[in-house]
């Protein structure tokens, strides 16, 4: 028993050393990191999570092997299973870090989904360093690749689906038809934001706080609108009528007055594209004329229109101009 004394006691201190190097300089470590807030140190920290406990436990068993009176024989076993262990965590280490760094690139590229690109990137990491660990360990790996070319045939006719709507997604991203963040309107009426592009779907949040869920290839071949290109400022439109007998020079000045004062509002970004409006109609009972107006985005028409109308109705009473009702004259002939 005196012999094994020596290989437990490297297991051990692996052991206590793996829990100071997470619980104590680990943790120091990460919050000294923060405060000095070195860029991309989260995505770091988060990807070596544990690692050191594993890192140092695996020494402590590497050590405490050597030291061991076992066969060479079960050594050799024991040291190829401990390089596999530490190969994967390096593996897992570098996916991490890949899927966070592109995360964080992604992000910086407006309307690019994150989740699509960052899983890519992982898998990629994951699937090279598989492979990489299998030829360490002394596996052939071309017979391996060869009959997963093969296989690839097989499962793409099996996932025809699955293929479809990745591929899609690819190609909505890489066109850039529609990014995270734009609002859509598809052709059966539904719309919202976009919000995430996956492998599979595309998710849309409707204004009521509803999402729909819509198959990447069925979006990539449906008729859409995005109201968000080629830019997010749209104009808004206000049809209006008023009487016959208005100052239609005043009625304008009033108007576009009214609508500036709606742009200070909403999108004062957007005041040097000043609004304007045209008379266009001699109707039944009132002389019709749209406003023209920009707001920053889609959803800023509803309040635009809530402001508007009622800017508008308390500026007519004060100059005085009427917004005619229908009014219909009825002759009733005696016989």
């Amino acid at each position: 028993m005196i012999q094994w004394i020596i290989p437990l006691g490297f297991v051990l201190a692996g052991l206590l050393a793996g829990i100071i190097g997470e619980k104590v300089i680990f943790t120091k470590l990460k919050v000294f990191v923060a405060n000095k807030r070195i860029p991309g140190s989260e995505i770091i920290f988060q990807s070596l999570h544990r690692m050191t406990f594993i890192w140092f436990l695996l020494a402590g068993f590497f050590w405490a092997i050597l030291s061991s009176p076992i066969q060479p024989n079960i050594t050799y076993v024991l040291q190829k299973i401990l390089t596999v262990v530490l190969l994967y965590s390096v593996t897992l280490v570098l996916a991490r870090l890949t899927a966070g760094f592109v995360n964080l690139f992604v992000r910086r590229t407006e309307g690019v989904s994150t989740s699509l690109v960052s899983n890519l990137a992982k898998a990629a990491v994951l699937v090279l360093g598989t492979l990489i660990l299998l030829q360490t360990v002394g596996i052939e790996v071309t017979p391996i690749v060869t009959t997963l070319g093969i296989g690839g045939l097989a499962v793409g006719l099996a996932l025809q689906d699955t293929l479809a709507n990745l591929f899609s997604g690819f190609y909505l991203i890489i066109s850039k038809q529609v990014r995270t963040g734009d609002y859509i309107k598809l052709d059966d009426g539904y719309q919202g934001y976009v919000t995430d592009i996956t492998w599979r779907n595309t998710t849309i949040k409707e204004i009521s706080n509803n999402v729909i869920i819509v198959p990447n290839s069925k979006l990539a071949s449906s008729i859409f609108t995005n109201y968000h290109l080629p830019a997010k400022e749209i104009t808004l439109t206000m049809n209006v009528g008023v009487g016959y007998d208005s100052d239609l020079e005043l009625v304008e000045k009033v108007t576009v007055e009214v609508a500036k004062e709606v742009m200070r509002e909403i999108a004062p970004e957007l005041i040097a594209n000043e609004p304007y409006m045209r008379f266009h109609t001699f109707n039944d009972c009132s002389i019709d004329f749209t406003l023209y107006m920009r707001v920053s985005e889609f959803f800023d028409q509803r309040i635009g229109k809530h402001l508007f109308v009622k800017k508008l109705h308390k500026r007519f009473q004060r100059e005085g101009i009427q917004i005619p009702f229908p009014i219909r004259d009825i002759y009733v002939h005696e016989s």
